[in-house]
């Protein structure tokens, strides 16, 4: 089994920098990479302030802090990654940029490296065969905030050799984290479960089952969730979801998947959740108010 010694990861946007600090925190020397200087510094400034943060909360030493940062580099130039011994892409979820990613982190990395997406939706094998080692390319699927979530999907193809997803199966325990084997199958198996009670609970409000909120409160005390189905909608994306259902849709042709009518016109809308200000709720006020409207005839 490979050993990981140098790290490097593709985009230094949420979930990009927070890859990065995991691994650097890990004891990992990490390269994170950025299509400008100005995106590369935001990402940066973004790891800094959370580890500041949990300098000021006691959760991290400041010791700890900068023995982080000291691991941690950051470069606009492919060429910088040429030595990593895994890299883990996460640009943004569109199979060509991700394509365009590796091809050009190819010309200078080595044979023996591993490649990794962390993308929760495209298809691994896709983006595998477009690359000179198919044999050596996995998922490896981290959730958000990635420094506090345990859980990563591994995802394996019918061309990863079993030695690889050991590795990396490996390299995510060494991260603290808590690695899930699953095969490439859209949505792998947190979304493949995930996208399909969320758009239930859209269809839900938009046949006047409940309101927003009894909604929510249905599934946090009835079913001990920490959170209602729309909030956390709300909290992920209403944008990225559509996305994402609309690639399982796609593929499976289930209903299930198909993103409903009031979800799509949410978006078109600009209602996207939490990003946005307003959602299924409205942030603008504390304590979140729902936005009932959004069914009103």
């Amino acid at each position: 089994m490979m050993e990981i010694k140098k790290v490097g990861v593709l985009g230094c946007g949420l979930m990009g920098s927070g890859i990065a600090q995991v691994a650097a925190q890990s004891g990992y020397s990490t390269t994170v990479l950025e299509v400008s200087r100005e995106l590369l510094d935001t990402g940066l400034k973004r790891i800094d302030q959370f580890l500041a943060a949990g300098v000021a909360k006691g959760k991290v030493r400041p010791e700890e802090r900068q023995a982080t940062l000291s691991r941690l580099s950051g470069t606009t130039d492919y060429e910088s990654l040429k030595d990593c011994d895994l890299v883990i892409e996460a640009v943004i979820e569109n199979l060509e940029a991700k394509r365009e990613a590796f091809s050009r982190l190819e010309r200078s990395l080595k044979k023996e490296a591993i490649l990794a997406s962390n993308t929760s939706s495209l298809s691994i094998t896709e983006m595998a065969i477009a690359t000179k080692r198919p044999q050596r390319f996995v998922g490896l699927h981290f959730f958000n905030p990635v420094p506090l979530m345990k859980l990563v999907e591994v995802i394996r193809t019918i061309r990863t050799e079993p030695a690889v997803e050991e590795t990396v199966v490996g390299f995510a325990k060494n991260l603290g984290k808590v690695p899930v084997r699953t095969l490439d199958r859209t949505g792998f198996i947190v979304n493949r479960l995930l996208v399909p009670y969320i758009l239930d609970a859209i269809r839900a409000l938009e046949e006047g089952v409940g309101s927003i909120s009894d909604i929510d409160q249905g599934m946090k005390l009835g079913c001990g969730h920490p959170m209602g189905p729309l909030t956390l909608l709300d909290l992920v994306g209403i944008d990225t979801t559509y996305y994402i259902a609309d690639i399982m849709f796609d593929e499976f042709r289930d209903r299930r998947f198909a993103p409903p009518p009031l979800m799509k016109r949410m978006v078109l809308a600009g209602f996207h959740g939490r990003k946005t200000g307003r959602g299924f709720y409205d942030y603008a006020s504390e304590p979140p108010r729902a936005n009932d409207f959004l069914t009103q005839r």
